[in-house]
């Protein structure tokens, strides 16, 4: 009989929490039993992890009664991660390694049938999670993973990282004292990975590629600076898919604790690559895509397009052909940050600090307020067209703004169009003027924060309660049109709010446009 622990962990949203396998050998009839609230996939680990023992020219004990336990028991387990661990507990239990080496270290892998390892999603959220949980007392956990997984884990500082490409890489790490005098495993198949930045810059489009719409322009480097959300409204073909493409490339870089936070996102979903740290992600569902494909969903839960674009840019084209239930489920992440999605078995919370960029037509046809294209719609098909976006939604939507069709003469026009450098930098200097002053973007301040920075002067907030009493607004699109006004006034270096700034802030607040 024989009795081995080995430490792995399970996946719960962005939460990578602790699981113990415990494996235990025992006379009677032979069986391999596994217990403690498994998946399928998990489950399924039993006829993997047989056939690369055997298959690796290790002795798999077929005449035991083979328990495996994945505690607690209580927590859900997925995934193929958990076969390294399982295998390793095997042959720790039946002798064929020393379990007592283990200690401190951790394992996750999917085994192939001949033994090789296969890369696991959510690598990086593993990393991250021993990297909050070392402590001064203590030697810091090791983790052990397959290539294409450790690479992505070594990016955390600090993160003890070893890649093995087979199983039996690291069964010789681990053999008992006696057996081990043959040395370790050969370097290229076992290997301790530093943590470095990867020094690539990200690429993105570039903002001169579009010719003309200043106001477009404008609106987006507003947005940029102060960490807004942006509608577009306008025909067909005039560019409001090549502006938002290109909003990622006027952001301020990402340090390091936003590139790890959307990084662990990515790799929870498996879309994570390495060419592609430190970009800003921009996701663009399909207008066809579910309230739980934007907003996250499923049983384990799994992040959705919210929570992928976090630090990043969350692109909705065809905005009205989304479905409503869909949209609506936006509405607490654009305020809180996050979104939490409750099942019966568990509870996830997912990062979703995105910007929305939305773009749509004014109508069905598209063509309400085209110079030169008469709009074929009545005014009942425009309003019902309008009508899918809700007030509320559009309410937390910060700046509004028409991109009308180009005359040919200009879009024909050669010459520089103003490049995305020269953009970011004035975002970059405004986002800094706005740490400097309250430790966060415009975007963020709320309440006493609000009345406490945004520093306007009397006569520019005699305008626009004037402005709010005429156009009815709501209290939060007041505040909505203080804090572009504050951005406003931070991409023209002053201290203070003025009328001018407000009344900028306040023609982006404009309704929807109305045939007649």
């Amino acid at each position: 009989m024989g009795l081995s622990l080995v430490r792995s962990r399970a996946l719960l949203g962005l939460d990578a929490r602790p699981v113990c396998v415990e494996v235990h050998l025992a006379n009677g009839l032979p069986s391999f039993t596994l217990v403690g609230l498994a998946d399928t996939e998990v489950k399924e680990a039993r006829e993997r992890v047989r056939s690369a023992i055997a298959n690796a020219g290790l002795e798999f004990p077929t005449n035991k009664r083979i328990t495996v336990n994945l505690a607690p028991a209580d927590l859900p387990k997925d995934s193929g991660r958990f076969d390294l661990p399982i295998a390793l507990g095997i042959l720790a239990a039946s002798g064929q390694i020393d379990g007592a080496r283990m200690e401190g270290w951790e394992f996750a892998g999917e085994l192939s049938l001949g033994g090789e390892l296969r890369p696991v999603r959510g690598a990086l959220a593993m990393s991250l999670a021993l990297h909050r949980s070392a402590t001064a007392a203590g030697p810091a956990t090791r983790l052990v993973l397959p290539a294409g997984s450790a690479e992505e884990a070594a990016l955390v500082p600090t993160a003890q990282v070893y890649r093995a490409h087979h199983l039996l890489d690291v069964v010789e790490r681990f053999l008992p004292e006696q057996a081990a005098e043959a040395g370790p495993p050969a370097a290229d198949r076992w290997s301790r990975l530093v943590p470095t930045a990867l020094g690539k810059a990200p690429a993105y489009a570039d903002l001169a590629d579009v010719k003309g719409q200043a106001a477009a322009k404008r609106a987006l480097e507003i947005a940029a600076a102060g960490g807004h959300s942006l509608l577009m409204v306008g025909p067909p073909g005039s560019g409001k898919s090549m502006l938002a493409q290109r909003f990622a490339g006027l952001l301020p870089p990402m340090d390091t604790t936003e590139a790890l936070e959307a990084a662990a996102v990515a790799s929870l979903a498996g879309r994570f690559t390495l060419d592609r740290w430190g970009q800003r992600p921009t996701c663009a569902p399909h207008h066809s895509a579910s309230a739980v494909a934007l907003v996250g969903g499923g049983s384990p839960p799994r992040p959705g397009e919210i929570s992928l674009a976090h630090h990043g840019v969350l692109f909705l084209d065809e905005l009205p052909e989304f479905p409503r239930s869909a949209l609506e489920a936006l509405r607490e992440p654009l305020e809180s940050g996050h979104i939490r999605i409750s099942r019966a078995a568990a509870q996830s919370e997912f990062p979703a600090r995105f910007q929305l960029i939305g773009a749509m037509n004014p109508c069905p046809c598209g063509f309400l307020g085209h110079p030169t294209k008469p709009c074929r719609d009545t005014p009942d098909q425009v309003a019902r067209y309008q009508g899918k976006l809700s007030g509320p939604l559009l309410d937390r939507i910060d700046l509004h703004v028409e991109v009308p069709a180009l005359p040919a003469q200009e879009l024909l026009r050669g010459g520089m169009n103003e490049p995305s450098a020269e953009v970011r930098a004035r975002v970059v200097a405004a986002r800094q003027r706005a740490q400097d002053r309250q430790h966060s973007a415009n975007q963020a301040l709320a309440g006493r924060a609000l009345e406490q920075h945004v520093n306007a002067e009397p006569e520019a907030l005699q305008f626009l309660q004037t402005t709010a009493a005429r156009l009815g607004w709501s209290a939060r699109s007041t505040h909505r049109a203080l804090r572009v006004a504050r951005t406003i006034a931070d991409l023209a270096e002053a201290p203070a709010v003025g009328v001018g700034h407000l009344a900028e802030a306040v023609q982006y607040r404009r309704v929807l446009r109305q045939p007649g």
